[in-house]
């Protein structure tokens, strides 16, 4: 129906007679004159009425913002002094001869023709209308591009795309399924993939070598800015390459997409074991756009009479942390009481601090109500040991090691944010080493998942496996995870070893992923790969600070939809079907 996008049409089009469609963005009126601001997925374009043409601008006058309409029109130069420089097709406007209204709108829920500040609860409500923002068709466009480029470049390298299925059985990947239940096999249920895992392994099995896919991923956990319930996925294996290889593919997609799509060289991405960012930074994604640095500080407190910090210092599984934030000295008393609620979050009973004022004088230079639980010596080793300078406050936390780490590691990043004390604008590293297993309450389980290829002999990790590290590694950027992965096990008594550690039984291993130990029996190659959320990856790229802002159709944090009211009820009838019963709750 239309000769032009909209937002296409440039000085060259001049006198060209042409054809759009589109929805009506404004409609002005100036002195008898009708001006309409037509808007597509490209753009907008000035559309000028003029009252000679009586049916035409008669239906020009009766159109209302989101009225989808059809204009046939002659291109024409702007007259002197209208030019809009800040619009793409500010050059230009088109002088319309005919007009169709091709369908009426009612008033929308909000206006898109003017920023407004627009409840999400509303713009996920009526998000069809919400998508018709040019922010959010930007989002998806550049989104679209990213995929596309992504594809090319694994294609150029030898990668096929290949499906794996949606509805599978259940296996362990860390969080909880969405199950399907099944009609044909009563009392039986699919499970939605948390990822391909099993299935790209069995493809390298299989012997396609290069694998990817743009999948769909669904896990029933917690939601945040960063999480949803379903995701993409862009998944990649391979086989016959080590860690280096994956690492060094991958890195090279990422900086290619940045530089291509964005201008951006995200140059050197260094590498970081796993021990010294939570060492460190107290995560395993430190973001490094931020100077400060967690800095252990339990031997100076080991024989302080203060039970909070000796308690914890005295500890092996606790740490005694210091967090230096220069110039945080003009933090007030409101701002210190907020992070201290701040670290609560995480588990943190509390937030001791020093501020320096005037390191030169001693503890007389020092303002907090902990100095003198610690001591003139002790305190003034501590601020040596951290190099503070007049103007900075000192942050402690003292407790499990994985609250200071987490509580500390947080606090680090909003006080970076609030102080604005970001040194770059991008920040990417590989965090590497990683342990093979993590310990739990109930025991050992797999910090990555099962299948993950340890760094050491079987008769080594059998010894030690708390001490044993994983061939895994993840892609960073701005303290986001933007991908993991690892070289997996392709050998069935290895796989069998850190089964037996993880306290699954062979029952239990051939009930959850048997054809997976049985494949491994028939020739599998070294194989490994890597995982990178699509969506965290666009949110980066597009400088937005939610997920659900670069995914068309999201779910809120309580995983509904808004628009389409899912989850919903079911009819008695279909429930017979599935042999379910409902159980109310009291």
């Amino acid at each position: 129906m239309r000769s032009h996008y909209c937002g296409d049409l440039r000085k060259e089009h001049i006198g060209e007679d042409i054809t759009l469609c589109g929805w009506v963005h404004r409609r002005r009126d100036h002195g008898g004159v009708i001006f309409l601001d037509v808007r597509d997925r490209e753009g907008l374009a000035q559309v000028v009425f003029d009252p000679d043409r009586e049916e035409s601008f008669a239906l020009a006058d009766s159109c209302r913002n989101e009225f989808v309409i059809e204009i046939k029109g002659t291109v024409r130069s702007r007259p002197e002094g209208t030019i809009n420089s800040e619009m793409p097709t500010g050059e230009i406007e088109v002088l319309g001869k005919e007009l169709v209204i091709l369908n009426k709108s009612e008033t929308p829920p909000f206006q898109l023709d003017e920023h407004q500040s627009v409840g999400e609860d509303v713009r996920l409500r009526n998000r069809f209308i919400d998508l018709r923002r040019p922010e959010m068709q930007d989002k998806l466009r550049f989104r679209s591009k990213v995929s596309n480029a992504i594809r090319n470049y694994l294609d150029d390298n030898g990668f096929l795309d290949i499906e794996t299925p949606i509805l599978n059985r259940a296996t362990p990947e860390g969080a909880r399924d969405y199950l399907v239940p099944s009609r044909v096999h009563e009392g039986h249920f699919f499970a939605l993939p948390q990822s391909p895992q099993l299935f790209k392994q069995l493809l390298m099995v299989s012997g396609f070598d290069r694998y990817y896919q743009i999948a769909k991923c669904f896990r029933d956990e917690d939601l945040r800015a960063d999480r949803q319930p379903e995701f993409t996925q862009i998944d990649i294996e391979t086989s016959f390459m080590d860690e280096e290889g994956i690492m060094g593919l991958t890195e090279e997609m990422i900086r290619k997409l940045f530089l291509e799509l964005k201008g951006i060289d995200l140059g050197d991405f260094p590498r970081m074991p796993y021990s010294e960012a939570m060492l460190r930074y107290g995560s395993d994604k430190p973001d490094l756009r931020y100077p400060m640095e967690l800095v252990d500080v339990a031997d100076l407190m080991a024989d302080i009479e203060f039970k909070v910090f000796a308690g914890p210092a005295n500890d092996p599984k606790c740490r005694v942390t210091a967090l230096k934030v220069p110039g945080g000295a003009k933090l007030t008393r409101k701002n210190i009481d907020d992070y201290t609620k701040y670290v609560s979050i995480y588990g943190a009973k509390g937030l001791a601090w020093i501020k320096v004022n005037e390191i030169e004088n001693g503890v007389n230079g020092l303002q907090s109500p902990i100095i003198k639980f610690l001591g003139d010596e002790v305190t003034m080793a501590i601020m040596d040991r951290l190099g503070v300078e007049n103007g900075d406050i000192v942050f402690f936390g003292a407790d499990k090691a994985k609250i200071v780490s987490e509580a500390l590691g947080a606090l680090r990043i909003k006080v970076g944010e609030d102080l604005e004390m970001s040194q770059a604008e991008w920040a990417p590293l590989w965090v590497v080493d990683f342990p093979m297993f993590e310990e739990t309450d109930s025991g050992l389980t797999a910090l990555h998942h099962p299948f993950t290829a340890p760094s050491c002999s079987a008769e080594e990790l059998k010894a030690d496996p708390v001490n044993c590290l994983s061939r895994a590694y993840d892609m960073v950027l701005n303290g986001c995870e933007l991908g993991g992965g690892s070289v997996r096990i392709h050998d069935q008594k290895m796989q069998s070893v850190v089964l037996e550690i993880l306290g699954i039984s062979d029952e239990e291993a051939q009930d959850k992923f048997g054809f997976l130990l049985n494949a491994l029996q028939y020739g599998a190659p070294p194989h490994g790969g890597l995982a990178f959320g699509l969506d965290r990856l666009i949110m980066l790229m597009t400088g937005t600070d939610s997920i659900r802002e670069v995914i068309a159709f999201p779910k809120t944090q309580s995983a509904s939809c808004m628009m389409t009211e899912a989850p919903g009820e079911v009819s008695a009838a279909q429930l017979r079907e599935l042999n379910i019963k409902l159980r109310k709750t009291p």
